[in-house]
């Protein structure tokens, strides 16, 4: 923590960038007014009622920054823009023509960024129509004209690609990458409101736990802390060769595999699966058919997010969706290739087939504990409220790794761009 903060004070001891903190900060300001711009004819205290309720709406709140829960013209907030990203990534596999594209470097993936912004128009217009559904059967907001719903849809869409306008505007000219700074914002401006209603009712015979969800806290950072900087180092060993008068090679490195290949895309992934049966659930109770009301209430009893089933199968999901995208985004068939191709070799380990089986054989073992600790961050919050019993202050297992990850990301960035400064002094 001394060494973050020591970076971070250094960093504004820097001139430029000093610029490009206040220049983030200023684009933070930006977003968190439009925040609270709500949208007209919206009932914003059943709106609030029926995300406190829903986990799943809780969570594209978290990835609004808190836009959706206030129905502001950011509702949206960035999640088409995910959507579009992870569909681009899985369409990698399929089309050889898009892996080619990712592999040219800058160029390739200014092309596939493109891409994808493209992709979230639809998807944000496709979304948009779906929350003024979602809304208007929960009585939250007014019927609306085709005229008027039209400019809800196109109004929630620019609100979109405005934040995506912002977030690129602080990659290119901030500090970090702008959509997970974004993200960040959202979730740490959650952080006073909770607090806040923790303070209003909270009770004396609550005290300890309070102490308790602390302890809990600290110690989940310190994990996530430890896991996501957890590496496995692979030596690799380049051979000599001699080419003229000159001689390349002879070095050793290592291949450093991270214990968290996928961060926190699996959590993503999972809770969007396993909330299906209870928001379907709802949705069937609706039918005036006993037999099929009385399945649905059962269903939606059984994945309640404090039910066993509920956390069960969530740990599950998270766990093979860690080693699915893990795969897509490593591949060591291509690795090993990359390695025989520069004359590198791992000691004790043939080149090509048997290094790919061996990069294999180390990364299904380490990313094992990685899905374990996602798996156990993921069904944190049920643990914590039912050992603190205090339900307005529950950690969000997602929103806490997202921002360990991103202060610790921009962190290393902050050390990257002193350390260039102070070589340019030399120049």
């Amino acid at each position: 923590m001394n060494k973050i903060l020591d970076t971070f004070r250094n960093a504004w001891a820097t001139p430029e960038l000093r610029k490009r903190i206040i220049f983030t900060g200023a684009i933070f300001l930006f977003f968190r007014l439009f925040a609270h711009i709500p949208v007209p004819g919206t009932d914003l205290v059943a709106l609030k009622q029926l995300f406190s309720s829903n986990q799943f709406l809780g969570l594209l709140d978290i990835f609004s920054g808190g836009t959706l829960a206030n129905f502001s013209i950011m509702a949206l907030g960035l999640n088409p823009y995910i959507n579009a990203t992870i569909i681009l990534q899985l369409l990698q596999m399929v089309f050889p023509k898009l892996e080619e594209l990712a592999k040219e470097g800058e160029s390739g993936r200014t092309k596939i960024n493109q891409y994808a912004r493209m992709i979230t128009v639809p998807l944000a217009a496709a979304q948009a129509l779906g929350t003024y559904a979602l809304l208007k059967n929960q009585n939250i907001i007014v019927n609306l004209d085709p005229l008027t719903l039209a400019g809800l849809i196109l109004t929630l869409t620019a609100g979109t690609l405005l934040l995506m306008w912002l977030g690129e505007l602080i990659t290119e000219y901030g500090i970090g990458n702008g959509i997970s700074m974004l993200i960040f914002g959202g979730i740490v401006g959650q952080f006073p409101v909770l607090i806040g209603q923790t303070i209003s009712v909270v009770t004396q015979d609550q005290i300890v736990n309070i102490v308790v969800f602390g302890a809990i806290a600290m110690a989940v950072v310190a994990g996530i802390v430890l896991v996501n900087e957890a590496t496995r180092q692979i030596p690799i060993v380049y051979a000599r060769r001699v080419r003229g008068n000159k001689m390349y090679g002879g070095q050793s490195t290592f291949l450093p595999l991270r214990v968290n290949q996928a961060g926190v895309i699996p959590i993503i992934f999972a809770v969007s699966l396993v909330l299906i049966p209870s928001l379907l659930g709802q949705y069937l109770s609706q039918i005036p058919s006993p037999a099929v009301a009385g399945a649905a209430q059962t269903l939606s009893r059984w994945f309640q997010p404090s039910s066993i089933i509920y956390n069960v199968v969530y740990f599950v999901l998270v766990i093979g969706f860690t080693y699915f995208y893990t795969a897509i985004v490593f591949n060591p068939v291509k690795i090993s290739e990359e390695i025989q191709k520069y004359g590198g070799f791992i000691p004790g380990i043939r080149p090509g087939t048997p290094t790919a089986s061996y990069l294999n054989y180390i990364l299904t073992r380490i990313t094992l504990a990685g899905a374990v600790f996602l798996g156990i961050v993921a069904v944190l919050p049920s643990l914590v409220q039912g050992v603190s019993n205090v339900a307005t202050l529950t950690i969000g297992g997602t929103g806490v790794l997202i921002v360990v990850s991103v202060v610790l990301e921009t962190a290393r960035q902050f050390e990257t761009m002193i350390v260039t400064r102070s070589y340019e002094k030399y120049y």
